[in-house]
């Protein structure tokens, strides 16, 4: 039996059709990707699927939702209050269940700071009671693990996060009703490289079933299982990976293109019989006339394919060879290391990744390559004749009251593109603006539509230099790989950040890539390059580390061999000349026989998890396991030291007795 399912579906916005008598199942265990071209409808199909069984916000049709399953949703932009606790916002789509739980975890974190303690008892005490009966503490424990799963403080307010910690916030909350089926819009947005591949990794072990939406050609291959479509209000299935969807694809556009074409010769020909006029009302006459007015309605009918956007860019006069030099540069902020001791030099026609973890520092270190902030030491030198165009992944420089023509060519009606000019209207069209929204502002614009706005006012003057902070985010896949083949093209240089590693690997000659403590690494090749020696060195430095404790565990080992010989000689001397008089009581006497199987089993547990912490993926997997497994590993250290001083002391006081 399905868990979700659209029947006959229709919505419009304006008199634009986005689902068109649509139908969509979701079965279990799926993970499907619904793609399509910005301002398909995309958001608004997932939206009616998360608002459950009936028409919800439809037109016209049903969505049917099995009874009793748990749907999680994540919409792109998640309404949160920013002075909420990340764990009250967690629990917030428990129901009642929630503000019982927001309550008991602030009654908790007040006692836990020392404050009125009768009061905050006694109100603890009714909460419990309160939890008790709604059975609700399964939920709190699902709430925690989530958090922790997801590395969020509970105790942070919600205003204070960036928006990676907000997606990931998203994400704790719609788990943490552990849903049977979860609908995510756009997933990957804000999150950074490490976190993205995380994200992966937790979708496709959990088993959850899925739908959503992304342009993440990696994230899309690695977690669907099947891809949907939407296009001019349908949906059409392809499963199977992304290439597989590209394939099928490219062959359909072909057969319908063909189709289309040969319908067309067909009312070209009818209509040119039809202006001749008819010369007899016989039966074959009449039924060319319905054939043509058929055609005719089929072909009004008929909904085309979105244009392409015509992406054009200027790169202006050359620069100087040289970009940018730096010489051991370090740069600061408090007492954190950005930049340490960073030595580069970057040439023209440069195409340079920069990639890393959020707050990284990435955005500072472009800026003191192009001289817009001092070094605290070293030697940074700029070429000469740089042109700068920034692409700014918040879109600040759209002021949102202007108008899309105002944004692109403030006081006048025209754009110089490479020597000739274009109107500003024509010029919006080729970023598949009409030419009625042109005086629209920038306030009515989609996410995707900001970017594509963005694009066009960065291309509109020449540049020999780009920096492209986050341009992928909210564009669709055609636009995405039309851009790739614009700055493949593109003469000038490139300093590109992104978390997309597709757009990366198909772009991009070299990275500059953070490795933590203000250490960047220059290498050339692309995201999948990087990829490839960061998994080695990782393999290298996990084979230096197994060996180091196979070393240690020998030296613990002979330490142990040594001691239980001082042990043996200690009882032997203490036979043939120790003092008689001191007798093991009873209980001593136990203690002294059970020892051995004491140690025996604290060495066997030592084993195991010397072996469990042997395996790498264990870091990734479970990375709290892990830490707790280290941390048994040293205490057991310990205790078998304790046990064997124990032994040594009980043997000689058996051997006074003796």
């Amino acid at each position: 039996m399905p868990y979700l399912r659209l029947a006959n579906a229709c919505l419009a916005f304006g008199h634009v059709p986005l689902l068109d008598h649509a139908d969509f199942q979701l079965d279990p265990g799926e993970r499907v990707a619904l793609i399509g071209r910005n301002g398909v409808g995309k958001s608004s199909l997932l939206a009616a699927l998360a608002a459950g069984s009936g028409r919800g916000r439809l037109d016209d049709g049903e969505v049917w939702t099995q009874p009793g399953i748990r749907v999680g949703y994540v919409p792109q932009e998640p309404p949160f209050d920013p002075e909420a606790t990340v764990f009250a916002a967690v629990v917030s789509g428990m129901g009642e269940t929630s503000r019982l739980l927001a309550e008991y975890h602030a009654v908790s974190h007040q006692l836990s700071e020392g404050g009125d303690s009768e009061a905050l008892l006694a109100r603890m005490s009714e909460l419990q009671h309160e939890l008790e009966a709604c059975g609700a503490w399964a939920y709190e424990a699902q709430a925690e693990r989530v958090i922790a799963r997801f590395g969020l403080d509970p105790e942070a307010r919600v205003g204070s996060l960036s928006g990676g910690q907000k997606k990931r916030l998203a994400l704790a909350q719609a788990l943490a009703v552990a849903p049977e089926v979860l609908l995510l819009d756009e997933p990957t947005n804000h999150l950074d490289i490490a976190a993205i591949e995380w994200l992966e990794n937790l979708l496709i072990e959990s088993g959850v079933t899925l739908l959503f939406i992304t342009h993440d050609r990696a994230f899309m291959e690695r977690v669907c299982t099947r891809i949907v479509e939407l296009d001019r209000g349908q949906l059409a299935s392809f499963p199977g990976s992304f290439g597989k969807y590209q394939e099928r694809k490219e062959a359909m556009l072909h057969e319908e293109a063909l189709a289309n074409a040969r319908a067309d010769k067909l009312l070209k020909e009818e209509e040119v019989w039809i202006r001749k006029g008819v010369e007899a009302r016989r039966t074959r006459a009449v039924f060319r006339v319905q054939r043509l007015d058929r055609l005719r309605a089929e072909r009004a009918a008929r909904r085309d394919q979105m244009g392409k956007v015509q992406l054009q860019l200027d790169a202006g006069d050359k620069s100087g060879k040289l970009v940018a030099e730096l010489e051991h540069v370090h740069k600061n902020y408090g007492q954190r290391a950005i930049v340490r001791d960073f030595s580069a030099r970057i040439q023209r026609g440069d195409k340079i990744g920069v990639i890393g973890p959020n707050g990284a520092g990435k955005t500072t270190l472009l800026r003191l390559i192009l001289g817009e902030l001092q070094a605290d030491s070293g030697v940074i030198r700029q070429g000469t004749k740089l042109e700068i165009a920034y692409f700014d992944q918040f879109r600040t420089q759209l002021d949102p009251n202007a108008s899309l023509a105002d944004v692109i060519s403030p006081g006048s009606d025209y754009v110089e593109i490479g020597g000739a000019r274009k109107h500003v209207i024509g010029y919006l069209e080729d970023f598949l603006f009409a030419p009625e929204r042109a005086r629209s502002p920038v306030s009515s614009l989609s996410g995707g539509e900001r970017n594509r706005l963005l694009l066009a006012r960065l291309f509109a003057k020449p540049a020999n230099v780009l920096v492209l902070d986050e341009p992928t985010n909210d564009l669709d896949i055609e636009t995405l790989e039309l851009l790739e083949q614009l700055l493949q093209d593109y003469e000038g240089t490139i300093f590109l950040v992104s978390h997309d590693r597709t757009f990366l690997d198909n772009v991009v000659t070299q990275t500059i890539s953070a490795e933590g403590d203000g250490i960047w690494r220059e290498q050339v090749g692309g995201y999948a390059e990087w990829a490839e020696w960061s998994a080695a060195r990782r393999a290298r430095e996990e084979e230096l580390a197994r060996e180091q404790k196979r070393k240690d565990e020998a030296a613990k080992a002979e330490n142990r061999q040594n001691s239980r010989s001082t042990v043996e000689n200690g009882q032997n001397a203490a036979k043939n000349s120790g003092p008689k008089g001191d007798k093991l009581s009873w209980k001593e006497s136990r203690e002294l026989e059970g020892l051995p199987d004491k140690i025996a089993g604290l060495e066997s547990e030592q084993a195991a998890l010397s072996q469990k912490l042997e395996d790498p993926a264990l870091y990734q997997r479970d990375p709290q396991g892990a830490q707790q497994a280290a941390e048994r590993l040293a205490a057991i250290d310990d205790e078998l030291l304790a046990l064997l001083e124990r032994w040594e002391v009980l043997e000689a006081k058996a051997g006074n007795a003796g």
